[in-house]
């Protein structure tokens, strides 16, 4: 295996490959490079001399600028680098030339066709409350049909207990009844049941005429302080739902009904050279075939924004992303944080130095489509490509957000790992073989074959196979280990 991998042509850093000794010589095009220091797998090396202010380029981009003197072979890190990032900026747009894309044969998965046309790539009975007063009874119902069923004839049965749906205010409210309307919406569910206390704020009646039109067959509710027995009511309506999600049958789908979200976390230094370009690689391959992929994590655009925006296929698509960026850069100011606080901890010490090198690294999920569109957090997709969404970094958070946009499946890259899942199938996808090996219960896919020779086409046609087997029904770790959550945005205050 490679020592080291020089990213792009005008980059003046490496990436340690492996562990790197001090007093090592590695020949980087036409240099040999003396190791001044011990240098971690995943981290950047110096190929000349910088002084202070002095820009690093990696991935082509300048990723921040020397805090002090770096010598040839020194180890570039977060101590020796800063970040150039400062404040609101405006920006003009320069739209780059649509790539050509053409991908066949199309493929196909094997779905659920649901009543009103979407489609889902689960067949599930999920378990929903409106506030958080009622989540041991929702808890409760789920383990009493599965005790009764054994989930015979459908994929799982979930309750998904949360803290909200009360004493909140504003925004705050919004977000949580969005985000438990697009679950309850979710073509993922062949059958759901809400659960609600009675005097919440979040009011059924109220949140019915939200979910505007639904399938009343298939979507049921309980308001507990209106019945005597909250269990046998509830295990009533349930047994008639499963009833009917039951006799539900996977049918011939093609590729360009799914939608997927786009994810990483637990980033380290190998993250923007194998997964995320390998979800990059994907993204443009699921758009070619007339699918929906769907980038967020606001924050770690930053840095990398303009690539995005010179991609819009318009001048309004353009407008949408300067306010998706500037509004949460405002957010962070209106709180009195520094808008740049980050990568954390984590990302340091897998070799990310600064916010512009996550955010470059972050963004290859994306491919080089166009984007088709720009969502609020809590919107639900209308257009098919690429589109962008409004949503924190936070990996549950963000997660959630995907999947109440509507993508089937989230796709979750990390070099660290993390064994949590959302509402829907979370994959996880490593960027290196060792986490992989060591990890199996957590990573489904592994994408650090692309450092020990394997080509990039070779690894996509791996990936769009088990995607597909996925979606046509095999589990995800975080589906077997029972792994599922949902958290949502809160910005505002509790009462």
């Amino acid at each position: 295996m490679r020592k080291y991998i020089h990213i792009n042509p005008d980059d003046n850093v490496a990436v340690a490959v492996e562990n790197l000794e001090r007093g090592e010589h590695l020949h980087i095009g036409d240099k040999i490079i003396v190791l001044q220091q011990d240098i971690p797998a995943g981290h950047k090396i110096a190929l000349h001399d910088f002084k202070a202010a002095d820009h690093i380029i990696k991935y082509g981009y300048p990723i921040g600028q020397a805090r002090e003197t770096i010598i040839t072979g020194d180890w570039v890190n977060e101590k020796n680098i800063r970040t150039n990032l400062e404040g609101l900026q405006e920006y003009s747009y320069n739209p780059q030339p649509a790539p050509e894309m053409e991908y066949s044969p199309a493929l196909t998965f094997q779905g659920y066709r649901r009543k009103n046309g979407e489609v889902g790539i689960r067949n599930e009975i999920w378990i929903i409350p409106t506030v958080g007063c009622v989540n041991g009874i929702v808890q409760q119902l789920a383990r009493l049909l599965t005790k009764e069923t054994q989930n015979e004839g459908i994929d799982a049965i979930v309750p998904f207990p949360h803290n909200y749906g009360c004493s909140q205010l504003g925004d705050d409210h919004e977000n949580t009844r969005k985000i438990l309307r697009d679950m309850v919406l979710h073509p993922n569910a062949g059958a759901v049941l809400v659960v609600g206390l009675g005097c919440e704020n979040n009011q059924i009646g109220a949140f019915r005429e939200l979910l505007g039109e639904y399938d009343t067959e298939r979507v049921r509710f309980i308001e507990t302080q209106r019945v005597d027995d909250e269990l046998e009511t509830g295990m009533q309506i349930l047994r008639e739902l499963y009833a009917l999600a039951s006799q539900d049958e996977r049918t011939e789908i093609p590729l360009s009904e799914l939608k997927v979200g786009l994810k990483c976390g637990g980033s380290d230094g190998f993250s923007g050279i194998t997964a995320n370009p390998l979800l990059g690689v994907f993204s443009d391959f699921l758009v070619a075939q007339g699918g929906t992929t769907v980038l967020t994590e606001v924050p770690e655009m930053f840095g990398a924004e303009t690539i995005l925006m010179n991609r819009c296929e318009s001048e309004e698509v353009f407008q949408k992303t300067v306010h998706l960026i500037n509004d949460f850069k405002s957010y962070f100011i209106e709180n009195k944080q520094p808008i740049y606080e980050n990568p954390s901890p984590g990302n340091k010490a897998g070799g990310i130095s600064t916010l512009e090198e996550k955010s470059l690294g972050c963004t290859q999920k994306a491919g080089k489509s166009i984007v088709r569109d720009v969502l609020l957090y809590g919107d639900r997709l209308t257009t098919k490509g690429l589109n962008l969404l409004s949503a924190p970094g936070n990996d549950l958070v963000a997660s959630t957000a995907l999947a109440a946009s509507g993508c089937h499946l989230v796709l979750f890259t990390t070099g660290r790992g993390t064994p949590f899942g959302t509402f829907v199938p979370t994959m996880k996808i490593s960027t290196n073989s060792n986490l992989y090996i060591r990890k199996p219960n957590w990573i489904d896919f592994n994408a650090g074959t692309l450092l020990e020779g394997e080509n990039m086409e070779s690894l996509c046609k791996r990936f769009t196979t088990y995607l597909i087997q996925v979606a046509n029904g095999s589990l995800t770790n975080s589906e077997k280990n029972e792994y599922r959550e949902i958290a949502i945005f809160k910005t505002g205050v509790t009462l």
